[in-house]
């Protein structure tokens, strides 16, 4: 059975000089997982033209216990392509599940929910906290607004209780299954996609 193969091979001569090329990458070949637009160019050239068309959607993840899925996360807002990725807590997080998606995205840290909080108050944008616990409000019977930052808490805990008190919404993904829950991953993937549906695909029920 062939082996399938990953990325593209050296890229043929005469080479390309627009500066946005990565000459390692021209001559050794490209086996990164990103759009065929990208083959062969920088990650800062990358990131640049990402900047251009990035949705006004952003996504905060509290990083109080070193969560696994902090990765997840960042990967889906990379295929997303939101604007910026807020982690409240420890600076380090597991990027292995980011597949060096990181390396495209805005990426910022805060020490304390109130100093990520303070800076959302300060930027008019409307907090919307994803748990399901009890008063949480139905996803598909919520409007996100288009100037939102959707907050995810760890596995297991969910969000601290300062981070739903600060809060504007607290809302829940619906589900009918045996478990209490989804990985907050997946959840993080759906709530990104339900906002895109109402800004940015303007898909009708």
């Amino acid at each position: 059975m062939d082996i399938l193969k990953i990325g593209v091979g050296p890229h043929p001569k005469p080479w390309p000089t627009d500066l946005k090329y990565d000459l390692n990458l021209l001559e050794l070949g490209d086996k990164r997982n990103v759009l065929d637009k990208y083959r062969y160019w920088t990650v800062e050239a990358i990131k640049e033209d990402l900047d251009k068309s990035r949705v006004s959607l952003h996504v905060a993840i509290e990083n109080f216990q070193h969560d696994l899925n902090i990765g997840t996360i960042v990967r889906a807002a990379n295929a997303f392509n939101v604007e910026t990725v807020h982690i409240i807590g420890k600076r380090h997080w597991n990027r292995r599940g980011a597949m060096v998606t990181d390396r495209y995205m805005n990426i910022v840290n805060y020490q304390t929910v109130e100093e990520f909080v303070k800076i959302m108050q300060n930027e008019a944008r409307h907090i919307i906290a994803i748990d399901i616990i009890d008063g949480a409000a139905p996803l598909s019977e919520t409007i996100l607004p288009k100037k939102t930052v959707l907050v995810f808490g760890g596995e297991g805990p969910g969000l601290s209780e300062e981070m739903q008190k600060a809060a504007e919404k607290t809302v829940m993904i619906e589900q009918f299954g045996s478990t209490r829950s989804v990985n907050v991953g997946v959840a993080a993937g759906i709530a990104m996609y339900a906002w895109l549906q109402q800004n940015v695909l303007n898909i009708k029920e």
